[in-house]
């Protein structure tokens, strides 16, 4: 006689059950007997349901990106950090990795720790010499949950561009 593949799982769970009862009663746990009698029994009933994992698949209202706390803490950090500043192109490559550094620390911070947003910090810092300059990125993103905050800086001497997105993830 041959047997089906669910008939061999619940062969396997009687089996495994039996040996655990047969520990339990060297052990004397009474706890664990009890509860392997009840996989013994469930297995009896047939092949056993597993259910997928479950994603949410958008933010609660109560979980939107915060565009306007992520400007202010944009600007907080580039008063901060560029007030006084002079445009000298090697201290401004490592201070824009500093802002990009700290902006992202204190966003993800304002989020909390039961967020689902990819937090992504641009900050571009140049010489002003009273040119125009026009800053553009793409992203590919799904408008009803991913938001955007900027904030601009001019001195001067230079000016600065900061762009942080939150993008939900699922």
């Amino acid at each position: 006689m041959r047997l089906k593949s669910w008939q061999k799982k619940v062969l396997t769970k009687v089996i495994a059950a039996s040996e655990i009862r047969r520990r339990s009663r060297i052990n004397s746990d009474s706890s664990i007997a009890s509860s392997c009698s009840v996989v013994a029994e469930e297995g009896l009933k047939g092949p056993q349901v597993v259910y997928e994992n479950t994603y949410q698949l958008a933010p609660k209202d109560s979980q939107k990106f915060p565009t306007k706390k992520a400007e202010d803490i944009m600007k907080n950090v580039f008063l901060t950090h560029l007030l006084d500043s002079k445009y000298n192109s090697d201290t401004c490559k490592n201070l824009t990795t500093q802002i990009t550094e700290t902006v992202k620390t204190q966003v993800k911070a304002e989020l909390g720790n039961n967020n689902r947003f990819k937090v992504v910090v641009l900050v571009m810092i140049g010489a002003n010499f009273g040119q125009g300059a026009r800053v553009a990125s793409r992203c590919l993103w799904y408008p009803q949950y991913d938001r955007f905050a900027q904030y601009e800086y001019h001195n001067e001497s230079l000016f600065a561009v900061g762009i942080v997105y939150g993008v939900y993830y699922e």
